[in-house]
């Protein structure tokens, strides 16, 4: 799956990103209108944080080597099928089962753009309507919804990424849960860019627990990742 790397600076010019490509092609055109290649990011890979007071997310394997997020992180299999050998987390996670109570603004975050917010500079060369694929890891449901954003503002069709399948193994989702379908309608989620240019991808928390490896974006809604 990562068969090159291509290094981003952020808004500063001084934190970078690695974004990669499925295929061979250059990694100056992975991202344009007219090449289907996805563009897929590490989720380890953020260059920002905020809102983070109440929930952070925490790269796990721990990049400190700090054993309190080693343990506080119970998913020890996850580990093994994550990409580039980490991913993130968003701790601390309590509510594990439905019978947790649940808190809105501490366990539970209906609206997008509200806690812990990460952020990813990624460079679209042409305008269109990317949809946004997420691989993450659940186990149950209550651990199982994210929000995607850009550049500060939180869309409709960016709200409400659900998994309900693929119970304690990644996989790869692009659906949005709605009032009648709380498993998600499938490639409802997307970014609509207007114009070319740097952009900061977001993610946001829903629910506690969540658990991220990579995210794909693609103008190809037909495009299903492995």
């Amino acid at each position: 799956m990562m068969s090159m790397w291509r290094k981003m600076t952020d808004l500063f010019g001084c934190l970078t990103i690695a974004i990669v490509g499925v295929t061979q092609a250059r990694a100056d055109e992975v991202s344009t209108e007219t090449n289907t290649n996805p563009i897929i990011v590490e989720a380890e890979s953020f260059t920002a944080q905020r809102d983070d007071d109440v929930r952070r997310w925490h790269v796990i394997p721990a990049k400190d080597g700090s054993p309190a997020v080693a343990e506080a992180d119970q998913r020890k299999q996850a580990a093994e099928g994550a990409s580039n050998g980490a991913y993130i987390r968003l701790l601390p996670d309590t509510r594990v089962t439905h019978a947790d109570k649940l808190i809105r603004g501490e366990n539970f975050s209906p609206e997008a753009g509200k806690m812990a917010v990460i952020s990813y500079p990624v460079e679209f060369k042409a305008p269109g309507r990317y949809y946004v694929w997420v691989r993450a890891f659940s186990t149950g449901s209550e651990d199982n919804g994210i929000h995607v954003g850009i550049d500060g503002q939180w869309p409709e069709h960016g709200q409400r990424m659900q998994w309900c399948q693929g119970k304690n193994t990644w996989r790869w989702q692009c659906a949005q849960r709605t009032e009648k379908q709380h498993c998600g309608v499938p490639m409802e989620i997307y970014l609509d860019i207007d114009e070319a240019g740097k952009k900061m991808v977001e993610f946001s928390m829903r629910e506690d627990g969540f658990t991220m490896d990579q995210f794909l974006l693609t103008t190809d809604k037909s495009f299903r990742p492995e």
